[in-house]
């Protein structure tokens, strides 16, 4: 079967193949479907046992005209049937859409609903797809999306609203102000395919300003709310003109028996579809808490009926996907044959709580299992970053994963490389230059040249009682020093690559012999030579790149010299802290994950909660749904 199941994937383009399909491929027992996002709470069972006792009759005889049944559900929606057209499934919508109303060019963010990037290039036209960005968590910006559609010149633009397969939400007054900012287009499409999930505010339809507009569509869908794609049936909105001529090329009979059949029931079932909604939410809530504890997935926040998720670091989407069908009977939408996106992406619907148990347990088992055959490896030395696809991985690496361009973060680090990353606190190097470093003021260190002085950190360097040398030139070997050949990279130093380190470090102090006492007269005539020592050292170093290092006077002028020198300070250096990265959290480096996600967030709510209101009596008019909604 496993073969089986993969080439009926590989045979589906930027879809996933149908339920029928799969199951004629597993005796006629179909999966635990978390793949078609539709809602599970509707039709009610009462619903279906009316149809299945009418099955003879529906399917026996033609349907009304599509013009009786347009006026059926547009007096169920409060919406005059002349600013509606209604297709068979939204998809003969789309493709009327495009034969007749999109001339040249249209406008698309990605990723996005395939028949949208699809069905334009299918008849020859320039489709320009604005990416929506991992690293801003796919939520589409408004403004630059406007400034991509001017600088592209195309004529027709959508957006989809929320957006399959994110969930991104935009609201009301956004959509509003986009369509102000392009009443110069040909055409701009709303697709509010699955905006009645929605909650993060109380009327987020356009569907009203669609009408009173020349050049705007609403597209609306029925299979995905009413949980019935198989009848294949949505709807349009739009001004009579724009309306009417995508009616007039419909077929009479473009809709079927049971479209007629549920569109007439509807009227007594409006409570029951505003309560459907309500749980559809609800689990929403509580399918994302679910899934965003386990380790390493990402759960982007979605205001459809469906969660965005990112696998973790190394698993590869087409393979959790069919172990996932083949081992434990479910089905998941793996998503990179979907423009923008890539197979580390599922777009997971929501169901009941019972199901969605079944689906963590799942995945726990084929993402971690017991090791061996887990679609995620152990993280050891070597391990890479793989998104499954190239442009994917080369975004990762030129953006480190959180939109912030490797340039601007070595811009502050001039000796870096520019497309260099560390993968984990920046290591004690500190090149001439490094902005946050101060320079140690030992003696030692402050008579080499700037671009000769070592970096490392330096410890106390002697007792009290036995001082170090004032100078460098009367140390007997630089590599002596204590850490020095300890220090990172410390062969790209100029001048102390070829330094040989002792074989053992000690304090310059305890490697001389003690100066027994001296006269007066001795130590005056000490610490004249101890003076032209130092005045020759000078010199050298003026006329040479690396300071000389000069012979060790007498011991009796050593131990003057240190009777008169103070101590030295060698202050530690600070270590430097990593960078912060920009925009980390919720759509951080691969391999993080969010946590403690709330209900706000989740739903993408940027408002308090709305209050609830009375459950409706009757079906909720289209303008006005949503302030009915609990």
């Amino acid at each position: 079967m496993a073969d089986n199941v993969a080439s009926l994937f590989r045979g589906t383009a930027a879809h996933s193949p149908s339920m029928a399909a799969l199951a004629r491929e597993s005796d006629g027992v179909g999966p635990i479907d978390f793949c078609i996002p539709c809602n599970p709470y509707f039709p009610t069972p009462g619903m279906f046992d009316e149809l299945a006792g009418r099955l003879r009759e529906i399917i026996t005889y033609y349907p009304s005209s599509a013009d009786t049944i347009t006026a059926e559900l547009c007096a169920l929606l409060q919406l005059p049937p002349s600013c509606v057209a209604m297709g068979n499934g939204s998809t003969e919508l789309i493709t009327w859409i495009d034969h007749l109303l999109v001339r040249e060019s249209l406008a698309i963010p990605v990723p996005t609903f395939g028949r949208w990037t699809d069905q334009p290039m299918e008849t020859g036209k320039r489709v320009d797809m604005f990416p929506l960005m991992e690293s801003n968590g796919f939520a589409l910006d408004p403004a630059q999306y406007i400034e991509f559609i001017r600088a592209r010149g195309t004529r027709v633009a959508v957006i989809c609203n929320p957006n399959n397969p994110d969930g991104g939400f935009l609201s009301r007054r956004a959509v509003v102000n986009f369509m102000d900012q392009l009443q110069d287009l040909d055409l701009i499409v709303i697709d509010e395919s699955f905006l009645e999930f929605a909650d993060a505010e109380n009327d987020p339809s356009v569907v009203e300003e669609a009408v009173l507009r020349p050049n705007v569509i609403v597209l609306r869908s029925l299979g995905k709310n009413f949980g019935l794609h198989g009848i294949r049936f949505g709807y349009l909105v739009a001004n009579p003109a724009l309306a009417g001529k995508i009616r007039s090329m419909l077929p009479k009979w473009n809709l079927n028996s049971f479209a007629e059949t549920v569109v007439f029931m509807l009227k007594e079932h409006g409570a029951e579809y505003m309560e459907s909604l309500h749980l559809v939410r609800r689990d929403r809530l509580d399918m994302a808490r679910q899934l965003s504890a386990l380790p390493g997935l990402t759960v982007y926040p979605s205001q459809g009926n469906f969660l965005f998720v990112r696998l973790p670091v190394g698993a590869e989407g087409t393979v959790v996907r069919d172990r996932l069908l083949t081992e434990h009977r479910i089905l998941v939408r793996e998503c990179g044959n979907k423009i923008g996106s890539s197979s580390r992406f599922l777009r997971l619907v929501v169901r009941p709580q019972t199901d969605v148990r079944r689906l963590v347990s799942g995945m726990e088992q084929v993402l971690y299992g017991s090791r061996r055959g887990a679609a995620v490896p152990e993280l050891g030395t070597g391990t890479s970053y793989s998104s499954g696809t190239a442009a994917v991985d080369r975004l990762i690496s030129e953006t480190n994963g959180v939109g912030m361009p490797l340039a601007a973060q070595a811009a502050a680090m001039p000796s870096l490389p520019p497309a260099q990353t560390w993968p984990g606190p920046a290591p004690a190097q500190a090149p001439t230059g490094m902005p946050g470093l101060v320079p140690a003021p030992a003696p030692a260190a402050a008579m080499m040249p700037p671009q000769q002085q070592p970096a490392a950190r330096m410890p106390a360097p002697a007792p009290p009682q036995q001082q170090p040398m004032p100078a460098v030139a009367q140390m007997p070997n630089v590599a002596q020093m204590p850490n020095v050949a300890q220090m990172p990279n410390v062969a790209q130093m100029p001048g102390v690559a070829q330094m040989q380190p002792a074989p053992q470090m000690q304090p310059a102090a305890q490697m001389m012999p003690q100066a027994p006492p001296m006269s007066a007269v001795a130590q005056m005539a000490q610490m004249a030579q101890t003076a032209q020592a130092q005045a020759q050292a000078q010199a050298q170093r003026q006329q040479a790149p690396i300071p000389a290092v000069a012979q060790a006077p007498s011991p009796a002028a050593q131990a003057q010299a240190r009777s008169m020198q103070p101590p030295p300070q060698a202050p530690a250096m600070p270590a430097m802290a990593p960078a912060p990265a920009a925009g980390l959290g919720q759509t951080g480096m691969p391999g993080l994950r969010n946590r403690g996600l709330t209900a706000a967030q989740v739903r993408g709510r940027t408002e308090p909660e709305p209050t609830p209101a009375p459950q409706p009596t009757g079906w909720p008019a289209a303008g006005a749904m949503y302030n009915q909604v609990g």
